[in-house]
C-alpha cells in the first residue's frame, strides 16, 4: 500500500468515529428511547456535540474530495514526496478541525481547514 492510501485510511477512519462522542451525548442528553426515536419536542445536543456534529459533517464533505484525489494520484501511479507530505498533513489537518471546531478554538479551525485545502490542492498540482 503507498503512503498515500494509507494517509487515505487514516483520514477514513479518523471521519468514521468522530460520530461516536456526540450521539454518547445524544444518549446521555435524551436517553436511550428518545435517541433512538423520533421525539415530538427532542432536547438539544450539548454546544460542544453540535460542534462536533458539524465538524463531522464537514469532514465527510471533505473526504469525498480529497479521497477522489488520492485514488486518481494511486490510478495515474503519481506519487512523490509532495504528495506524500500533502496526504500525511491532511490527516492532522482534519484532526486538527475536528478538536478546534469542537471547542470553540478561533482562528486555529479556519486555519486548520485552509491547511486541508492546501493539500487538496498540492495533489491536484501534481495530478494536472
Amino acid at each position: 500500500m503507498t503512503s498515500e492510501l494509507m494517509s487515505l485510511s487514516w483520514v477514513t477512519a479518523l471521519t468514521a468515529i468522530m460520530w461516536m462522542p456526540y450521539i454518547l451525548n445524544l444518549i446521555a442528553v435524551r436517553g436511550l428511547i428518545d435517541a433512538v426515536g423520533y421525539p415530538e419536542d427532542p432536547k438539544p445536543l450539548s454546544p460542544w456535540a453540535e460542534k462536533m456534529k458539524a465538524a463531522h459533517s464537514n469532514a465527510i464533505e471533505n473526504l469525498v474530495v480529497f479521497a477522489a484525489l488520492v485514488l486518481i494520484a494511486n490510478a495515474a501511479d503519481v506519487s512523490n514526496a509532495t504528495t506524500v507530505l500533502a496526504c500525511q498533513l491532511y490527516f492532522w489537518a482534519r484532526l486538527v478541525h475536528l478538536l478546534s471546531y469542537t471547542f470553540a478554538i478561533p482562528w486555529v479551525r479556519t486555519l486548520a481547514f485552509a491547511a486541508g485545502f492546501g493539500c487538496q490542492i498540492a495533489l491536484v498540482l501534481q495530478l494536472i
